[in-house]
């Protein structure tokens, strides 16, 4: 199934790839010099399918990711703790660690930014694919009873737990120089400590779809212990990547993929036996969460505003 948004130099086709999530975008060629209604056409199909993919991108330069960037919202600066990678981008790189854990990105801070867009800049011969779950559909697959108390839930969320070194031993000791990598990334990571409370149902500013705010970020929800936090934890990650609220997508040099990080999780498939594996991500700056009861995060620890200003949102038309 395709579908064709207005365009005023080209028409941008989204075809779905799946009910609740995923699409591809063709007939764009991206960069900055996009017109404003290719632009909105983008966006929309963006909130509408919550990860979208674009093919044959090889012209796009960092620069050139980022003035594209720039005309969906605010890049963020890189990450608000890893600052040695990069000025624009930050390069999520098999050197430094593998994101094959679910989350949603940086969600130990109070601005969590609502898009990043990924490029691919070095593949391996196989394998290294990412995943992507929609959080939407998994709090609207919830049973009544679940959705009570998930929206009366607030959780903790920080940086203590970083995904690039979650290694089991023998990856540790397979390579010095690689161990020693990820130790140095690990490290800055941790630099300074964010922590924060988010509601784990936010209303996403724009549709006013309510979804589940988890990954693996999460320390615990308020209120529990941690055995009932990492019980309650399981289940509702166990709700987010059902595979029938995931799609997956296999990369290509020259792919782009933008996804809704108010929206989804996502998980980078570790299946490349050590190959090198390089992207470019750059994100664009949210707003603080809110929950349905009008309650919006708190921080805990930490100070993002050099990382990230607060997007003022304007809800969609109904």
């Amino acid at each position: 199934m395709s579908v064709e948004y207005a365009s005023a130099n080209s028409t941008v086709t989204a075809v779905k790839l799946g009910s609740k999530i995923g699409a591809r975008i063709d007939g764009v060629r991206l960069g900055g010099d996009l017109d404003s209604v290719t632009v909105q056409a983008i966006q929309d199909a963006l909130h509408e399918h919550k990860v979208i993919f674009f093919r044959g991108q090889e012209h796009l330069t960092e620069d050139a990711q980022y003035e594209f960037a720039q005309l969906l919202g605010t890049p963020t600066t890189p990450h608000p703790t890893v600052t040695s990678k990069g000025v624009k981008t930050l390069p999520i790189d098999s050197e430094y660690g593998r994101a094959n854990s679910w989350h949603t990105d940086v969600t130990f801070v109070d601005r969590i930014p609502k898009a990043s867009i990924l490029r691919a800049v070095h593949l391996p011969s196989y394998g290294g694919s990412t995943t992507w779950a929609s959080t939407v559909a998994a709090y609207e697959a919830l049973p009544a009873p679940l959705k009570v108390l998930v929206e009366n839930l607030r959780a903790r969320h920080t940086n203590s737990y970083d995904y690039a070194a979650d290694r089991t031993e023998t990856e540790r000791t397979r390579d010095a120089a690689l161990n020693a990598n990820i130790k140095a990334y690990r490290e800055e990571f941790q630099s300074t400590y964010y922590e924060t409370e988010h509601p784990v149902v936010r209303v996403h500013p724009v549709t006013g779809e309510r979804a589940l705010l988890l990954g693996h970020f999460v320390k615990g929800f308020t209120g529990l212990t941690p055995a009932e936090s990492q019980s309650l934890f399981q289940l509702l990650q166990a709700r987010v990547t059902r595979l029938e609220h995931t799609t997956r997508w296999n990369w290509q040099l020259g792919d782009v993929a933008i996804w809704d990080n108010r929206a989804t999780q996502h998980y980078a498939v570790d299946d490349y036996d050590g190959q090198p594996r390089r992207l470019t991500r750059i994100t664009l700056a949210g707003d603080v969460p809110v929950g349905v009861h009008g309650d919006a995060s708190t921080i805990i620890q930490g100070n993002a505003e050099h990382y990230s200003i607060i997007e003022q949102v304007t809800p969609q038309a109904a």
